[in-house]
């Protein structure tokens, strides 16, 4: 499997994470080239998600296309999260036809964007393919990740059934309810191995910015990952400065 500039594959057939597959790049140019590679109307997802960054400067990224078939229809659509500085930006494109050629297409738009102090939680749930066979650095055959800020809840409902197949009353409804905002699976079969990798470098890269300690604006601040240059010379420590306290102004620092 090729890989992309800064990963190299690990034993098992796993990518290494450091901290490169979903970099966006300090202009962002990683970031449109993998809405270009997705090729779904990619000047219009990357309008539409630089317009809706305000200037905010990318720092990790996850670009996912997906493609669902029915028995007359191809679907596609796409879905872009975007971590810059102290936001999320969620931007969700797909295209409706209106008659049998598709030469009448409608694009839909739907973007948001999320303060990262507000998001209540990012889970992530894998999937292992033969799990005794699992040595460290297996690949992940599937990842769900599910990020969560609104706290509503998303019900699906059913009839309730009884189980007395002779039964006419209405027993009600019954389903699940999930408190996810957004939700995006990704398969190695699917996707891609690499995708799986870079799904999960995302998470881990929003979850530290999610617990990430407030700045004195009171918004967490995304950092670009951590570079490994290979010939430089570690730098002397800075000396300690003194800080104010953020809430009374009292010295809480000392000097070196």
């Amino acid at each position: 499997m090729p890989d992309r500039e800064g990963s190299q594959c690990a034993p098992g057939g796993a990518v290494e994470d450091n901290g490169a597959m979903t970099y966006s790049a300090p202009d962002g140019s990683r970031l449109v080239q993998d809405i270009e590679k997705a090729g779904f109307y990619p000047q219009l997802v990357t309008d539409v998600v630089m317009d809706s960054l305000d200037g905010r400067r990318p720092v990790s990224h996850l670009v996912q296309l997906e493609t669902h078939f029915t028995n007359t229809e191809l679907h596609r659509h796409i879905t872009a999260l975007v971590l810059a500085e102290d936001v999320l930006h969620i931007t969700h494109v797909d295209d409706q036809q209106y008659d049998e050629n598709g030469s009448d297409t409608v694009a839909r738009v739907s973007s948001e964007t999320v303060p990262i102090s507000q998001i209540r939680s990012v889970t992530l749930s894998y999937a292992y393919h033969q799990p005794q066979n699992y040595v460290p650095g297996t690949a992940i055959m599937e990842l769900n990740l599910a990020v969560s800020w609104t706290g509503t809840q998303q019900l699906e409902l059913y009839p309730a059934m009884c189980e007395d197949p002779e039964c006419q009353a209405d027993h009600g409804y019954t389903g699940t309810a999930a408190s996810e905002d957004v939700v995006m699976r990704i398969s190695s079969e699917a996707d891609g191995q690499e995708a799986v990798e870079g799904a999960r470098e995302f998470a881990r890269t929003l979850r530290r910015a999610n617990v990430a300690p407030l700045t004195d604006s009171g918004a967490q601040i995304a950092q670009s990952p951590p570079q490994h240059p290979t010939a430089a010379r570690p730098e002397p420590p800075a000396p300690r400065l003194r800080f104010g306290h953020r809430f009374n102004g009292r010295d809480s620092g000392r000097n070196a």
